[in-house]
This record gives structure tokens, C-alpha cells and sequence, in this order.
């Protein structure tokens, strides 16, 4: 429910001399990758910059209470700034725990606000081991890594109304979209069914927008949230083609097409009635009462990816580059395709603008190498334009880049590469490579600085005593901690990093920068925050 007027008003009055006591307020980032476009890129962050980053420190750390399911624990964060919280305007952390829990956390001080538990009849999660069912074990940290099982979505947070008031919408372990409101943490109104999400949702032309994982057509699935009648919008005309592993969801692009990586699987498009589509980058439209397919691109060697289980498995980003959209995908096999969402693929759906070399994964190594989550595309204040990859694993020896630091990758990084327009050619060129990170993962850019992070976490899923075994009590028991990198974006020079801070690993969600903030979540149930010492002394 919304707040009541009367509390409106003393938020009002709060918020008002909050600002006369010299607390700043910020910007909100209210989805994962920060838009539509998933670019990662927040244009409105001021408070950090490239002469004070070495400052930063370790200014709470929150215990959620939150248990993890199988690798995962507490997801990406989400930051509102000026919630009309009842004893006045606050800046308001928003994360989710993969055991159906919800937390609000104040900004300031990591003090948690409200939190909140779905209840719903479960449906059964996969345990570990290897081959046929596997039965629901009591302690779901032994749940298969690919099904945890819980709520393992990021919400998405809609705009304010006039009191500052906001909808988070989030999906829970039973498949059902709650409508929360931000300051009281209270279903606005009954869920609705609409299946489940592994990862971010989007808000799109009012609908909530997310890739199906766990249906038997995987593929795109969508709710009117502006209609109490409604129900989901599935896909039609898209056959079985492997599961939407996007680390932010789907993406989309300035003509409403949603746009999706898919996993390992057949291609066959001798069905226009049923495109098997695995492999590949696909685009989908809302035509009437489902969601078809628009076009698509798959890679020319898609059948060998899928035989060494290569797929493409990160979320896209979306751009404009001298008023032309183009969008970057990669994935496991560890290149970067440029494509035009316009005609991703050519006449025969194989031919991108542009592909760079592998830059990783020399091996071809299905679960400890390759780039994997999501890319990030940020432009300078000269309107060069860049895209930043994570990867796992060794880089690739022979792909030079011009900007290269020590220790060089064996274990994982980053990589940025310089879209560079040669005579209407378009090309994406190496630029800066980072030093060794322990899995590097999806970062944000933010004031000409990557905000990136080592995971920390053991990614092995097969062992010669053992073979190949999806307990995920294995896999944690062997992780070390998560360290958050700040790289210089034009150089990728380290102009700092958390150390031993951190102590446990982080496992598929997200690091968010926001109003001078860092935060990070980790396997334990720990929410960390790290910012300059004027916020911890100031109060802001």
C-alpha cells in the first residue's frame, strides 16, 4: 500500500531539513545494467572520481540473515534515492535473497529498514550428483547450480509517483510477480502468476519483460502491470533452443525489440513455425497475443560451440554510435560480435558487422573460461565509444593489446575494445586488457572509471575422481573471497582495489555504483558497501 498522506508531509519537511543540515541526495538506479539498453554505464555518478578513488573504504557491511541456494545468496542491488520513508526521505538500498527474501537497507548506516519473505507452495529444486532426477536435498546449498531453486531474479523498480513512492517488482520461487511498495514492503496488490526468473526482469512499456529458463519453450515472457486481468505473454514460433543465461535479462532496443542470447543446443530453421534457435542472438517482437521472432544472428561454428558447450551466454548491450544502434554480444568461446539490431546477422543470419579475435579461452574450457554475464558500453566525453567484457581464464597470448598489466590473466579479467568507424567499417579494436582477477565479472562504468570484481568462486563442474557433479557444496567449498577492482576506463590501469576486505565469494549477481557508493553481496548473506571517508564521517 501507499504511505499515508499525513506521513507525506512529514517526509517532506524531513527531507527538507535533511538538505539544510548538508545531506546530499543523489540518483537512483532502479534495474540491473541501470537501462533498457543494459549498457552498465551510469552517466550520473559525480561523487567518485579518478583523484579520490584510492580513499575509498569499507563503510558498512550488513548481515541479511539471508541462506543461500546452491551458489547463490543475495543478488545485485538496486538504489532509490528520497524514499518518503515514514521518520523522513532516505536513500534506500533494495536487495534480493535467493531464499524468497526481499531487504530494504538504509544507505547511510546499512541498517535494514524492512525485510521481507514470500510464502508460496514450492516447486521441487534438483540436487546435486549427476544423471536422472534428483531428489530435493533438506539443505538446499547441496541444490544444482543450474536450479537453485528460491528467487534468484534482480526486481525492477518503477517511477516515483508524486509523494517519491515507487512499485518494485519482483519474481518469487514459485514463479508469482509481487508489486511491492518500496517504503513499506507490502504487496500492493494480489500476485500473478507468470513463471520463473533466473535473472533481471525488465520494465518495459509497462510490462514486465524476462527470459524463460525453466519451461519447456524457453524464450520470452511478459505481464501488462497496468491491467488486473492479465495474464503472462509467452512466445510462439520459437522452438527448443536452449536456455536465456543473461546475466541482466534481455535487452532492448529503441524499436521495442527484446533481445536475448541462447544456450547450447540445435539449430534448424526448417520450421518457419517453429525456429530451433540455439546458439544465437535472437530478437523478439509483441505481435497480438504472443512473442515472435524478428531476426536473429548465429554464429557460422555454431555446431561446434554447442558440442564444447560454448554457448553465448551474456547479455548484450544496446548503443548508438554516431546516431546508429548497434548492439555487442559474447560469450563462452570469448569474442565480441558487433551486430545491427536492424539486421543482426545479414541475408544469411551468419555475417555480424564485425567479430574480434578471441581475446580468451584458447582451450575452449566450458565452465573456467570464456567471457561470461553481461557486456558493458560506455562513450568518453570525445564520443569514442567502448566495450568492456569480463572473462574468465587465460587471455589469449597472441591477441595483442595496445594497454596490458601484470599479472597477466590466468585466472580472469577484463577487456576493453575501442569502436573504431574506418571509411563506414565499423570495428571493434583491442584496446586495454586488465591484470589477473580470480573470474572477472560484469562491472559498471561510472565517470570514466570500471568498477569491476574477481568473483572468488571454485567454477569447476566436472573432476577426474568425481566426474561431473552439480552439488554446489563442492564447488563452494573450494571458492575463496570476491575483490572489487576500480580500473581507469581509458587505460585500465588499477587505481584501486578492496584486498582481503571481502570474505567470502560472490556467485552470478552484480556489483552497483551509485551516489558515491560500491556495493557487493556475497555467498555468507553479506551486503558490502564501500565509499569515501567524508560519507562515513558526514553521515551522507
Amino acid at each position: 500500500m501507499k504511505i499515508k498522506s499525513g506521513v507525506k508531509k512529514i517526509a517532506v519537511f524531513c527531507a527538507a531539513a535533511a538538505c539544510c543540515y548538508g545531506l546530499a541526495f543523489g540518483t537512483d538506479w532502479l534495474t540491473d545494467g541501470g537501462n533498457n539498453q543494459r549498457t552498465g554505464w551510469n552517466q550520473e555518478e559525480k561523487t567518485l572520481t579518478k583523484d579520490n578513488i584510492k580513499t575509498l573504504k569499507l563503510l558498512w557491511k550488513t548481515a541479511t540473515g539471508n541462506d543461500a541456494r546452491a551458489l547463490h545468496s543475495l543478488g545485485t542491488p538496486l538504489v532509490v534515492d528520497k524514499v518518503p520513508m515514514p521518520g523522513g526521505a532516505k536513500q534506500v538500498v533494495y536487495v534480493g535473497g535467493v531464499s524468497d527474501n526481499l531487504y530494504a537497507i538504509d544507505a547511510t548506516n546499512g541498517k535494514i529498514l524492512w525485510q521481507r519473505h514470500y510464502s508460496y507452495t514450492p516447486p521441487p529444486a534438483r540436487g546435486g550428483g549427476f544423471g536422472g532426477p534428483q531428489a530435493t536435498p533438506q539443505d538446499p546449498k547441496h541444490n544444482n547450480f543450474l536450479q537453485p531453486g528460491g528467487s534468484s531474479d534482480t526486481p525492477v523498480i518503477g517511477p516515483a509517483d508524486a509523494s517519491g513512492d515507487r512499485t518494485l517488482y519482483v519474481d518469487d520461487g514459485g514463479g508469482n510477480l509481487h508489486s511491492i511498495d518500496i517504503v513499506s514492503g507490502e504487496d500492493e496488490k494480489p500476485t500473478t502468476q507468470i513463471g520463473h526468473s533466473k535473472f533481471a526482469l525488465q520494465l518495459y512499456n509497462n510490462m514486465i519483460i524476462y527470459g524463460a529458463i525453466y519451461t519447456q519453450d524457453t524464450a520470452i515472457v511478459s505481464l501488462n502491470i497496468n491491467d488486473p486481468n492479465a495474464q503472462a505473454i509467452h512466445t510462439s514460433g520459437f522452438g527448443r533452443s536452449g536456455g536465456l543465461w543473461g546475466r541482466r535479462g534481455p535487452t532492448i532496443d529503441s524499436t521495442g525489440t527484446v533481445w536475448t542470447t541462447t544456450g547450447d543446443g540445435n539449430v534448424d530453421t526448417s520450421n518457419p513455425d517453429s525456429l530451433i534457435l540455439a546458439n544465437s542472438v535472437v530478437g523478439f517482437r509483441l505481435s497480438g497475443d504472443s512473442w515472435k521472432i524478428e531476426n536473429y544472428f548465429t554464429p557460422p561454428n555454431w555446431a561446434w560451440l554447442w558440442h564444447r558447450d560454448l554457448d553465448p551466454n551474456n547479455t548484450p548491450t544496446i548503443f548508438t554510435y554516431k546516431g546508429k544502434e548497434l548492439m555487442a554480444a559474447s560469450g563462452k568461446e570469448c569474442r565480441v560480435y558487433l551486430l545491427d539490431p536492424r539486421n543482426p546477422g545479414g541475408a544469411d543470419h551468419h555475417t555480424p558487422l564485425y567479430k574480434t579475435p578471441l581475446f580468451c579461452n584458447v582451450d575452449a574450457d566450458f565452465q573456467n573460461a570464456g567471457s561470461w554475464g553481461a557486456l558493458t558500453s560506455w562513450e568518453d566525453s570525445s564520443g569514442n565509444r567502448y566495450v568492456v567484457v569480463p572473462f574468465w581464464g587465460p587471455s589469449n597470448p597472441d591477441v595483442k593489446f595496445p594497454l596490458s598489466y601484470q599479472p597477466t590473466p590466468a585466472e580472469g579479467g577484463e577487456a576493453t575494445f575501442k569502436l573504431v568507424d574506418n571509411g563506414g567499417n565499423l570495428t571493434l579494436q583491442p584496446l586495454w586488457i586488465s591484470h589477473d582477477m580470480h573470474r572477472g565479472e560484469p562491472n559498471i562504468v561510472a565517470n570514466g572509471m570500471v568498477f569491476s570484481y574477481g568473483s572468488g568462486e571454485n567454477t569447476q563442474q566436472a573432476w577426474p575422481d568425481i566426474g561431473l557433479n552439480f552439488d554446489s557444496t563442492i564447488r563452494a567449498a573450494h571458492s575463496g573471497h570476491a575483490t572489487i577492482y576500480v580500473l581507469d576506463g581509458l587505460t585500465g590501469k588499477e587505481l584501486w582495489n578492496s584486498g582481503d576486505t571481502i570474505t567470502n565469494f560472490n556467485h552470478f549477481s552484480g556489483i552497483t555504483v551509485a551516489n558515491g557508493h560500491v556495493y557487493l553481496g556475497t555467498y555468507d548473506g553479506e551486503l558490502y558497501c564501500f565509499g569515501l571517508p567524508s560519507q562515513a564521517t558526514s553521515g551522507q
